[in-house]
């Protein structure tokens, strides 16, 4: 068996580099091989209380820029780093499909609204909130850091968002405030008598409340959105904490998955015709593995590795992590 160890950067148009290899490397995304785009979003410009940064790692989200070079091809769903310094927001919007925010860093306010009345949730890190399909929802920083969260939108190419209320055409205090009229804030309340409070406590998860699942390969997973976690829909959300010399056996899925290291390191494995190449993810690294190929991961370092993990599928595949 052939084993290859691929480096932080590779030249993949070396002819002595294997066609793996170069698939492997194709597949994926440095954080130190990025830069945060400041005008993904088109509508936003003009209005410096709008301003963010968006780092794509597969498909645009909600970016009309899909022709990104740097970024890799979508197919269920797309991910992107979205950073927001304080005192800034998004104005109220919808999309056609999910759309997930899972906060890295900071503290996040997030705000459902409907005819006028609005309810509003404060997320830490590793805390996730699904916003529903056609759900008009925005989000702002209040705290004193800025924000550094991941976007996922649970389909390739996502509609372009629906504003409801922007500075375009609403006033200021009004956009920042997600369309509320005054008095009609609401607090997030999982048991609150507001059908939104009731709607969007099925939508909210908190690292802290999710059910942890030890595997009897040693490694621990929380399921935050498919079957068996707080929520169900259209793509799979885990948060994976792997601790140091453990690893897998190969195995393979019928969708794509992707692995985005938040903290500590991981190393992610391919195999085909017995050969076998493997890259080592630092913070913010990401490795998409297309459906049906065979890969597996390993934590090689000292420390624990904390890995967000999206799957191409809400189902449960019913499968079984093998200790390596």
């Amino acid at each position: 068996m052939t084993n290859i160890t691929m480096g932080v950067a590779m030249n993949i148009q070396d002819k002595s580099i294997s066609t793996l290899a170069k698939d492997l490397a194709a597949h994926t995304g440095r954080f130190t091989g990025k830069t945060f785009d400041w005008n993904a979003f088109p509508s936003n410009a003009g209005f410096a209380d709008l301003e963010r940064a968006q780092m794509r790692y597969i498909g645009a989200g909600g970016s009309p820029k899909v022709g990104d070079t740097s970024t890799l091809k979508p197919d269920h769903f797309t991910l992107s780093l979205i950073y927001k310094e304080p005192g800034k927001y998004a104005a109220c919007h919808s999309h056609e499909i999910e759309e997930s925010f899972l906060i890295i860093n900071g503290a996040l306010i997030v705000g459902w609204e409907r005819d006028g009345e609005v309810v509003e949730v404060n997320l830490g890190p590793k805390d996730m909130i699904l916003n529903a399909r056609d759900v008009g929802h925005g989000f702002r920083v209040d705290g004193p850091e800025p924000v550094l969260m991941t976007i996922s939108v649970d389909v390739g190419k996502p509609l372009p968002p629906k504003y409801h209320y922007h500075p375009k055409e609403h006033a200021p205090e009004l956009a920042r405030s997600f369309g509320a009229a005054p008095g009609k804030t609401l607090p997030f309340d999982r048991n609150g008598a507001h059908p939104l409070q009731q709607q969007m406590g099925k939508f909210v998860i908190r690292h802290a409340e999710a059910p942890t699942i030890w595997e009897d390969a040693g490694f621990a997973r929380k399921v935050y959105v498919g079957d068996g976690g707080v929520v169900n829909d259209s793509c799979r959300k885990e948060m994976w904490d792997i601790p140091s010399r453990v690893g897998v056996q190969p195995f393979t899925r019928k969708v794509e998955d992707a692995f985005l290291v938040l903290e500590g390191s991981l190393t992610v494995g391919w195999e085909e015709n017995g050969e076998t190449v493997e890259v080592e993810l630092g913070p913010r690294d990401l490795v998409k593995t297309p459906a049906g190929r065979k890969h597996w991961f390993r934590n090689n370092s000292a420390g624990h590795a904390t890995v967000w993990t999206v799957i191409g599928t809400a189902q449960d595949d019913q499968l079984r992590y093998v200790k390596a």
